[in-house]
């Protein structure tokens, strides 16, 4: 496959996952709000970052190693932004939200891990070491754990009739996105000293 064709191919699939995400995060972010859970708005959040992720990795294709770096990095960012929002919405939940809706969590933690990992077989057709990918891979990956811990969570709920396991899992759910964003940075920063190097004398 030629070069132009393989940049088409991993803007297609770029474009299939960052619609796809969208979906997730308004529908997950409409249940959330509806079934009073902070761990399903925390996922929402974290489906519209990935939806960024994935523009951003649509913008860095086929260009220069610096530019698919910068991009990384601002993706790597954005997600702890999230993470640190999210902890500020579990910090103003705590005060006296209601228990939320047990059954809503679960049924929509399913879909998400459904949907999640037919988007990592998408994002598994992409060969090489492309930063970006593995930004969106790691992204996508992260997903995938934190919608098991809210199925998780959704039966805890149902069985203490309490709010504080939606609680804990926003807090879980923060750590990893801001984990994330750390491995992002860190898959940034060696791809650029990689690039440095080959460019030295």
């Amino acid at each position: 496959m030629d070069l132009a064709s393989s940049n088409a191919q991993d803007r297609r699939i770029l474009w299939y996952v960052l619609l796809i995400n969208l979906a997730q995060s308004a529908l997950g972010m409409g249940v959330g709000v509806w079934a009073s859970s902070t761990a399903l708005i925390g996922a929402a959040l974290d489906n519209l970052a990935d939806a960024s992720v994935y523009a951003v990795g649509i913008y860095a294709v086929g260009r220069s190693v610096r530019a698919k770096v910068m991009a990384a990095r601002l993706s790597g960012w954005l997600l702890i932004g999230l993470s640190i929002l999210l902890v500020g919405e579990v910090i103003r939940r705590f005060m006296g939200s209601e228990a939320p809706i047990g059954p809503a969590m679960m049924v929509m933690a399913g879909l998400n891990a459904a949907i999640n990992l037919y988007c990592l077989r998408l994002l598994k057709r992409h060969k090489g070491e492309d930063v970006n990918f593995k930004a969106s891979a790691i992204f996508t990956s992260n997903d995938s754990i934190v919608n098991m811990a809210i199925l998780a969570s959704g039966i805890l709920v149902l069985w203490l009739g309490s709010n504080v396991p939606d609680l804990i899992l926003g807090i879980v759910s923060a750590l990893f996105a801001a984990n994330g964003g750390r491995e992002i940075l860190e898959h940034a920063r060696k791809a650029s000293s990689a690039a440095s190097g080959a460019v030295a004398p």
